[in-house]
């Protein structure tokens, strides 16, 4: 794509700020600016990089697979299901280490996913596909926030904002490797099925004709970006829209192929979730990440509601 190294350039800048920025930190101590740099910028730097890309790329392969621009993972019900995958693990069953959440993360956003393949199917129209998402979506975000409420520890409520719209503070090192190392590999495993769902988008009976299985290919691509969703999910809590807008501007760059468009918009989420963070540092006040990244895709998201009904209209 001609494009990728305009936007490799683009992601390195925005790497340098978001890890360096203010820049009253290069005047500390060495000792200090060490510290801060490694301790606390650079896992957040990390995870908001990764986890953005994670949201692009599992976007753009869960709309190649249901055929729908609408399938993000935040309205296929995916984030909201790891999150409640891991406030369970966490505050219910007293798991404590990344890798245990992660897992809790993994099992919740699956059993999202499953659950939607039962209720819409995988060629399910967009009112169908809208009406499964959003009711397990709130289905999920309603026992998460019962969940935290209900949960043993008298304190555990007010993490309720930090795990239904995202949070990036104070995260270690081992939490980014326990998020972004499976991410990673799922990830690394979706973009080999490139290729198929380029083809699964001019229709199953071509895709099965050239070696391809459609049912193993839609399992796969579940399994796999309910992985890389869910391990992410499970540290840094859910982030909407970001799997909405970096696929539907990746297809722009690849003239619409569904498949070619997973690398590219996993760039694409990077930067728009490295922009959405700095914006959030910015602010004098504290505000949730998800805030900023829905103001910026609910407008498309409405959009895209109407340009789909809109092609529906005899």
């Amino acid at each position: 794509m001609k494009n990728a190294p305009f936007l490799l350039v683009l992601l390195a800048a925005l790497l340098a700020l978001h890890l360096l920025l203010p820049a009253s930190l290069l005047s500390l101590d060495s000792a200090l600016r060490t510290l801060l740099l490694v301790e606390l910028r650079l896992p957040r730097t990390l995870l908001v990089a990764g986890y953005g890309a994670v949201l692009g790329l599992t976007g753009a392969a869960l709309q190649a697979l249901f055929g729908n621009p609408l399938a993000s993972p935040d309205v296929t019900g995916s984030s909201s299901g790891a999150a409640l995958g891991a406030v369970l693990g966490g505050y219910w069953l007293g798991l404590t280490e990344p890798l245990a959440l992660a897992a809790c993360g993994v099992a919740g956003s699956i059993t999202a996913l499953a659950a939607l393949l039962l209720m819409a199917g995988r060629k399910s129209d967009t009112a169908m596909l809208l009406l499964a998402g959003i009711g397990i979506s709130l289905a999920c975000g309603a026992a998460t926030s019962l969940a935290l409420a209900l949960a043993p520890s008298p304190f555990a409520f007010y993490d309720a904002f930090d795990w239904l719209m995202g949070n990036f503070t104070d995260r270690s090192l081992g939490q980014a490797g326990a998020a972004l190392i499976p991410a990673t590999i799922a990830a690394i495993l979706l973009t080999r099925r490139a290729r198929a769902l380029d083809l699964l988008a001019l229709g199953e009976d071509v895709a099965a004709s050239l070696g391809f299985r459609p049912q193993r290919l839609g399992i796969e691509v579940v399994a796999l970006s309910a992985v890389a969703v869910g391990a992410c999910v499970a540290v840094c809590g859910a982030v909407g829209f970001i799997g909405l807008i970096a696929p539907f501007l990746a297809r722009r760059l690849t003239r619409g192929h569904p498949g070619r468009a997973m690398i590219p918009a996993a760039l694409i989420g990077a930067l728009l979730l490295l922009i959405a963070d700095l914006v959030t540092r910015g602010l004098d006040r504290t505000i949730p990440i998800g805030v900023i990244t829905a103001l910026a895709g609910t407008p498309l998201f409405l959009w895209l509601i109407v340009h789909q009904r809109r092609g529906l209209t005899p």
